[in-house]
């Protein structure tokens, strides 16, 4: 490129590298002619939708030609009622991306500072040169948030920390007494940001549901969304929780009809199919056993994970497994953008598409 309007772009948005999604099952298919893929790249649900959501997009098909509910009225109700909260306390967005985003947008800019932890989602950093703010990155510890050190970090610049519980792309997960420690430390005027895209899949005991701290900080966001557990991520749908002041701010950029009909609809026929969802769970508990075994018998370390991916250490051999799998048909996703460059994570898929990894990453080896 010729770089003509390089000296017009906003001096934030120069150093911003686009984020890579996992590479497509079509793109492989097209590079090596391969019939068999197995894609464990995006952490993706591999029973799809719910039949009721699916059946629900049926129905909606007939609208396409209107525009969707501008305030999202019978998504956000349903999820103010199985959550307990006020109507005006639920925002959607497009992913939960979106709404990390609108955060930032709103309550920082330059000058100002947003802290998150090493190895946290991208989103976070991405966010803080989007609006100008200063990133503050906090050394992990064990390849997760360490909150003694986050809360050490805030200063009188700090308008905002992220937080991932379960994080991605590590799946550590951190508990309720940590929590809770740092929670009651943190100044009223920053605003938390605790993203629970993963919690449906948690079985730690004392993993700290952001729910039951919502009413008690007034400075508490939650981060959720509809595109792991519910299996709607081609619709892109998610939603937040906060009081009812912060979502007031955050809906004054909203973008207008930024949740399309279909992705509406689903997703409240999806919250309505729990037995989906757990169905879910359930194919994830066992799928993460089949690839721990078999990993420990590769003699290789994996990272404990509370979501539906585990992060595997190859060593200096990561990139050249990842080729490896890839001419196998398994697409996995390389993470040395995160400085995980010893690392790739494995998204758990049904029985069959985990014992297609197994037996690639034997030949691989």
């Amino acid at each position: 490129m010729s770089g003509l309007f390089q000296q017009q772009i906003q001096p934030q948005i120069q150093s911003i590298k686009p984020y890579i999604p996992g590479k497509p099952v079509s793109e492989l298919q097209r590079e090596l002619g391969l019939s068999h893929i197995t894609k464990l790249a995006s952490n993706e649900n591999p029973l799809g939708a719910s039949e009721r959501a699916l059946a629900a997009l049926e129905i909606a098909l007939k609208d396409v030609g209107r525009y969707p509910d501008g305030n999202g009225y019978y998504l956000r109700s349903t999820l103010a009622v199985m959550n307990e909260v006020e109507l005006n306390q639920v925002m959607i967005g497009n992913g939960s991306n979106e709404l990390l985003e609108l955060i930032g947008r709103v309550f920082a800019g330059p000058g100002d500072e947003i802290i998150f932890s090493q190895y946290g989602f991208a989103v976070y950093p991405i966010t803080a040169q989007i609006v100008g703010a200063t990133p503050v990155e906090v050394a992990a510890k064990d390849y997760g948030h360490d909150l003694t050190a986050m809360a050490n970090a805030v200063t009188e610049r700090t308008k905002i920390i992220y937080l991932a519980n379960p994080n991605n792309p590590t799946g550590t997960c951190f508990g309720k007494e940590d929590w809770e420690a740092f929670i009651q430390s943190i100044p009223e005027r920053v605003i938390v940001v605790l993203d629970e895209a993963y919690l449906e899949y948690v079985d730690q005991a004392d993993y700290p549901n952001g729910l039951a701290y919502l009413n008690q900080y007034p400075n508490l966001v939650l981060s959720r969304t509809f595109s792991k557990a519910y299996g709607l991520a081609s619709l892109r749908v998610g939603y937040m929780l906060a009081s009812e002041e912060i979502i007031s701010y955050v809906n004054r950029l909203r973008a207008p009809f930024n949740v399309n009909h279909f992705a509406q609809v689903a997703a409240v026929a999806a919250l309505q199919d729990q037995q989906f969802v757990q169905q879910t769970v359930e194919l994830n508990r066992q799928g993460m056993k089949q690839l721990v075994k078999a990993l420990s018998e590769f003699n290789l370390t994996i990272i404990p994970s509370q979501g539906n991916f585990i992060c595997v250490n190859f060593g200096a051999r990561a990139a050249e497994i990842n080729q490896g799998l890839l001419q196998q048909g398994v697409i996995v996703r390389p993470v040395a953008n995160y400085g995980l460059v010893d690392f790739l994570r494995v998204s758990i898929g049904n029985q069959n598409e985990n014992q297609h990894f197994v037996d690639a990453l034997a030949k691989v080896l």
